[in-house]
């Protein structure tokens, strides 16, 4: 039994594969299973799974026809053999270490599941340059490098929500049947299984070290579709009757539940075209609206300013699309101003008419 089985759900990212199963064909921790499920790509993805798979007998290969993601990766799981699940996103890549690190912690505290922070990154199409940005999974940092409970401790719902910069214990996803939604044409089916990961398990603990790459700027991917617009109301609504299930979980999780909600929501308005924006926000209205009349929303649940905004959303769904769409899509105009400002000749002749003053003004003080 391999100690970790990497499942890779793979459709059309003939772009980025290598890179991605490059880094995890490398890991310093040799004793890993690589499980690639091919979810009918029409590029050459195969293929170039197949190639590593020639010369690497780490490497399982599921071709399928095309069922979507929550199908792919739960064919994935079923397949896995190791002690603990990873999962990579076939544009993203790992750095050499981390499944060594983590597994390693994993088994000296016995978890059900360890996660760490992660950077996400985009590339200069041009000249190859990388921008990175640090993402902490707790923004409070009280939970770092301790064991929790996260079953009896809801508040930790609020890390950044993220299945794939981690590992689960097999036995522990087996043993409370943890899949993912496979709604046909979904998106977004990571976040039931990552609610299902801190409802059931009881010892986990996260890392304040950066591993996992996450890439923002394939083009394809579901974060960058402006249409998919009631996706993540699917996923909720699949949540929901999960958590429901159990009175006492319910009881225990509502409040959390629907802050995330509200979370991703918001994340949905940035993401879609702004002809759905305004009838998106008047769905959503009513949705939160019947949650505070079935006693589903908590003030203290939320922190002062997203509670203000949720009763705005509540109350005054227009007011609050003006807020939060048309707020920020004047401040996306004007950075693009000020973006093609600083690019200008005028700007330039500008900052060398300012620069001279300034060297004068350096002198001076000098003396």
């Amino acid at each position: 039994m391999a100690k970790v089985s990497i499942i890779i759900p793979t459709y059309n990212v003939e772009m980025f594969l290598d890179e991605c199963l490059e880094s995890i064909q490398r890991q310093t921790l040799q004793d890993i299973e690589i499980i690639c499920v091919n979810d009918g790509s029409t590029d050459h993805s195969l293929e170039i799974i197949k190639k590593y798979a020639e010369n690497d007998p780490r490497f399982v290969i599921v071709d399928k026809e095309n069922g979507g993601y929550g199908k792919t990766m739960n064919v994935g799981l079923d397949k896995a053999t190791g002690e603990y699940i990873g999962i990579v996103e076939p544009d993203d890549y790992v750095p050499l270490a981390m499944y060594e690190d983590l597994y390693k912690i994993a088994k000296e505290n016995d978890l059900d599941m360890v996660k760490a922070d992660f950077y996400r990154f985009t590339r200069n199409p041009e000249n190859g340059n990388m921008n990175l940005v640090y993402n902490h999974l707790d923004l409070t940092g009280k939970w770092y490098g301790k064991l929790f409970d996260p079953s009896e401790e809801p508040e930790t719902l609020r890390f950044i929500m993220n299945t794939w910069s981690g590992i689960y214990k097999r036995e522990f996803l087996e043993q409370h049947h943890i899949r993912h939604n496979e709604t046909p044409g979904a998106s977004f089916q990571d976040n039931g299984f990552y609610f299902q990961t801190f409802v059931y398990a009881k010892r986990a603990m996260i890392v304040d070290k950066p591993y996992y790459m996450n890439r923002r700027d394939n083009p394809n991917s579901s974060v960058n579709n402006r249409e998919k617009v009631y996706c993540c109301n699917v996923e909720y609504d699949y949540i929901r009757e999960i958590l429901m299930k159990d009175p006492e979980i319910w009881s225990r999780f509502k409040y959390m539940y629907s802050l995330k909600k509200f979370h991703t929501y918001n994340f949905t308005l940035q993401r879609i075209g702004e002809q759905f924006k305004r009838e998106y926000v008047q769905r959503i209205s009513q949705e939160f609206k019947r949650a505070k009349e079935n006693g589903e929303l908590k003030q203290g649940a939320f922190y002062p300013v997203e509670w203000d905004d949720m009763m705005l959303l509540i109350q005054e769904p227009d007011a609050y699309y003006f807020k939060i769409c048309l707020k920020n899509k004047q401040i996306r105009s004007l950075e693009k101003k000020v973006a093609s400002l600083e690019n200008s000749t005028t700007m330039k002749v500008g900052r060398v008419i300012m620069f001279i003053p300034l060297k004068i003004k350096k002198l001076f003080k000098k003396k």
